[in-house]
């Protein structure tokens, strides 16, 4: 049985009034260092997530509420997601490098290094409708051996990038990052939040045939961000050190969902897409909501 603790909704606005669900979490597993990257497969009903420094792979099953190792040693995993073709890409502190994990079970590298220099340390990612693969490449799997093998910069800075799907270019779309981290689309895909962890807020990037401009701080928090999520109101959902954080469109903080952990990232899964499961420091937690995940241009 799973612990469960009050499920603690604070509205901050009007505007959150109403948002909630379960009357309680549950902590579906414990005992990891650093949890992360959890990405929801709609057909296996199962969620995976990365316990950093423990690397390995952890696999929750919606169905019978069992979470086992579904892979060790894992390359330090952090972010991923799942495409359109329903296939993993996981970003790898250790390998620095961007992968998919093919129908077969066969790994293909989608992105190991820019103009000839290895990537810092991948550390999540979303796909577009296009196909096209974006992520985020900060230092952390490289600065100490925590979270990876320490190593140096062969960069000299920290990209978000974008990898065609015919072409397999890759391009750097920001290069003015100081720690890029979470992203994700907005509904319409006009809209692409980026998460700078070390200056404690979230970007917001105008999307147009696969570049960026605009990139004006949306919203800002001293206990800074991780992981972040677009539900089907175009409400952004963001991990910070007291739970998750949901901010409308125009970037007004109007509700949390308060924790008792540092909350890293968070997916929604279930076959409504209405259950929110939430990676913390040593946790998974989950709770079926009355908002969904967003619908995105197929």
């Amino acid at each position: 049985m799973a612990d469960l603790i009050p499920a603690e909704f604070e509205v901050l606005d009007p505007r959150f009034a109403g948002t909630g669900g379960d009357r309680s979490v549950a902590r579906l597993f414990s005992g990891g260092r650093w949890l992360e990257g959890p990405a929801y497969h709609p057909a296996g009903r199962f969620v995976l997530f990365s316990d950093i420094p423990n690397d390995r792979i952890l696999r929750y099953d919606e169905v019978s509420e069992r979470t086992d190792v579904f892979l060790t040693p894992a390359g330090f995993t952090n972010g991923r997601t799942v495409d359109r073709q329903g296939r993993f890409v996981t970003c790898e502190h250790g390998g620095r490098r961007v992968i998919r994990t093919e129908h077969d079970g066969s790994v293909k590298v989608l992105a190991a290094t820019y103009n000839g220099h290895r990537l810092n340390s991948p550390n999540d990612v979303v796909e577009h409708s296009d196909g096209s693969i974006w992520f985020t490449d900060p230092s952390y799997g490289i600065d100490t051996d925590y979270e990876g093998h320490e190593d140096f910069s062969e960069i000299g800075s920290r990209n978000v990038y974008r990898l065609d799907p015919d072409s397999e270019n890759l391009t750097a779309v920001v290069e003015d990052f100081a720690q890029p981290n979470g992203l994700a689309f907005a509904p319409d895909e006009r809209r692409l939040f980026i998460v700078d962890s070390q200056l404690h807020h979230i970007r917001v990037f105008n999307v147009d045939h696969g570049a960026l401009t605009g990139g004006e701080v949306f919203c800002a928090d001293d206990q800074g961000y991780d992981g972040i999520r677009v539900d089907h109101l175009g409400r952004l959902w963001g991990a910070a050190h007291d739970g998750l954080h949901c901010y409308d469109p125009d970037g007004s903080l109007i509700g949390k969902l308060r924790l008792p952990e540092i909350t890293a990232n968070l997916t929604f899964g279930s076959r409504q897409r209405n259950h929110l499961y939430i990676t913390a420091t040593s946790s998974l937690y989950g709770l079926r909501v009355n908002f969904r995940a967003a619908s995105y241009p197929t």
